[in-house]
């Protein structure tokens, strides 16, 4: 098996971008979910509830990042070395970005938002219902510091999404880019869906182990590009990938050991067994 993408998401929930490499810090990808957008009493903001956050692009740069969306000048936005702390119960504590980013995102997404930025990953820990350890670090992604998913998982639920089609006399719908589900690490594969039973894996020198499977909430049936809202896969899914009252792609991994991947790495697995 091999390493076929590695994919960065600077700001949780805007969109992302592939590179060739990556360095793996034991909250996750760097430079990867640093930032979030905040309402205006600091809760976070997702585009679980605000979708429009997909249409915007951030790019890292030494000091900070450059915000881009369709019909707006971009912005560079500096690192806040202080101002005001916000504190959310599930994001942890973050720095305000300024006004200059706060009316951004709020002429873009037309409604007031601040952004946010995560000053210390290692102050925030992975829950032990989500896989964590005691000294487990995370940045601002959900529950655990990578997530990935696989070219043969992706495969079949392509087949079974085309097969849902045609029993309803749909048209065959084209196939699903794995965008929609917003990994940080793509491998080949074997089997479709065996990664929900691997325990510990290496991938290049490093080592990963599993945190949980992935349940998915409503953004992959949101196309990444233009915004449309389908049934699929969440449909498609339910009828083959549900238990425990809700639908998985994917697996939670948690950094054993600190390094550089790259894309084209070999990928071992360690051990496996009933993982969830």
């Amino acid at each position: 098996m091999r390493l076929t993408a590695l994919r960065i998401y600077p700001v949780k929930s805007m969109r992302g971008y592939d590179v060739p490499a990556a360095h793996v810090e034991r909250w996750g990808l760097a430079d990867d979910r640093r930032w979030a957008a905040l309402l205006p009493d600091g809760t976070e903001l997702t585009a679980r509830e605000e979708p429009r956050l997909l249409t915007v692009s951030p790019v890292p740069t030494p000091d900070g990042l450059v915000l881009r969306a369709p019909g707006r000048a971009e912005l560079a936005v500096a690192r806040p070395r202080e101002g005001t702390a916000y504190r959310s119960d599930w994001l942890g504590p973050m720095t305000d970005a300024g006004p200059d980013a706060a009316q951004w995102l709020t002429a873009v997404l037309g409604r007031a938002v601040r952004l946010g930025h995560q000053q210390d990953p290692a102050g925030r820990e992975i829950g032990e219902g989500h896989g964590g350890r005691p000294g487990d670090a995370l940045n601002l992604a959900d529950t655990a510091p990578l997530l990935l998913t696989t070219e043969a998982s992706l495969r079949r639920l392509d087949q079974l999404v085309a097969q849902t089609a045609a029993e309803r006399g749909e048209p065959r719908p084209d196939p699903l880019s794995m965008v929609r589900f917003r990994p940080n690490l793509v491998i080949d594969g074997e089997k479709p869906f065996a990664e929900h039973d691997w325990l510990r894996l290496r991938i290049g020198t490093l080592a990963l182990r599993f945190a949980e499977s992935c349940d998915r909430c409503v953004l992959p049936t949101y196309d990444p590009d233009t915004l449309a809202r389908s049934h699929e896969p969440t449909r498609t899914l339910a009828r083959y990938r549900r238990w425990s009252g809700k639908v998985w792609f994917g697996i939670r991994l948690v950094p054993e050991t600190v390094g550089e991947l790259r894309v084209g790495d070999e990928v071992e697995l360690l051990a496996a067994g009933l993982a969830g």
